[in-house]
């Protein structure tokens, strides 16, 4: 079951400042069992996902939402490499210069973990709200999988202005390769903001194993059927 706010922050907050890099979990039978579970469980989400791929790509170029089927964003993945994520399109063309444009709505954006509420948001489509609701729009991240910038399981790789919410603790986060989904999403996704999300991934980067990260995906899954924290 998804986790609330506070449960998140007692249950998962970890000790930092007594631990390193040094101490994290880089077994190297689990860290192989993973990628090979990567390039299996991506492999198969793209085959079976090819039909969403059409008719996403369908409703986009024939659609009044006419435009790339695909975003891109330059997100910071394992020791700070910057890599490109891939999503479908939820958003307007040049949705961050929309959003920029309006002051006010861009500082409560920023204050509010950088999200905002569905239907005050200008960059979210009608197809886009369905897309996020779903996780749909999350689908083109097993191609990140197989390029092996992302992990099926991990902490969910962020914009270089949010890192600036792990202070000293950034290095520890970005020592663990960014997942497409991770214990932030299985505790509630959007619906856990900062500083709780950054002791809940920390959590995953001190204890990843094979077990945890079949947890994760059960958990996940749950989260998504009940729709908790998609927006």
């Amino acid at each position: 079951m998804a986790m609330s706010k506070s449960q998140a922050n007692s249950q998962y907050s970890v000790k930092t400042e007594l631990v390193d890099e040094a101490s994290i979990n880089h077994n190297a039978t689990y860290l192989f069992i993973k990628r090979a579970m990567d390039l299996i469980g991506a492999t198969i989400g793209l085959i079976l996902s090819c039909p969403i791929f059409f008719i996403i790509g369908v409703v986009y170029l024939f659609g009044d939402q006419k435009g790339p089927v695909f975003f891109k964003q330059k997100r910071t993945g394992q020791y700070g490499e910057l890599f490109y994520i891939y999503k479908f399109r939820s958003m307007v063309v040049n949705a961050e210069e929309k959003l920029k444009a309006n002051n006010e709505l861009y500082k409560k954006y920023i204050e509010n973990n950088y999200k905002l509420e569905p239907d005050e948001d200008p960059r979210i489509t009608k197809i886009g709200r369905l897309l996020r609701k779903t996780s749909l729009d999350e689908l083109p991240q097993f191609i990140n999988v197989l390029k092996g910038e992302m992990s099926i399981v991990g902490p969910r790789p962020v914009v270089e202005e949010e890192l600036r919410e792990y202070g000293d603790k950034k290095k520890l986060f970005l020592s663990a390769q960014p997942g497409l989904t991770g214990y932030w999403q299985a505790c509630g996704r959007s619906s856990v903001g900062y500083p709780e999300r950054v002791d809940i991934e920390l959590y995953y980067v001190f204890n990843q194993s094979f077990f945890l990260d079949i947890k994760i995906i059960f958990l996940t899954i749950y989260s998504v059927m009940i729709g908790k924290g998609a927006y």
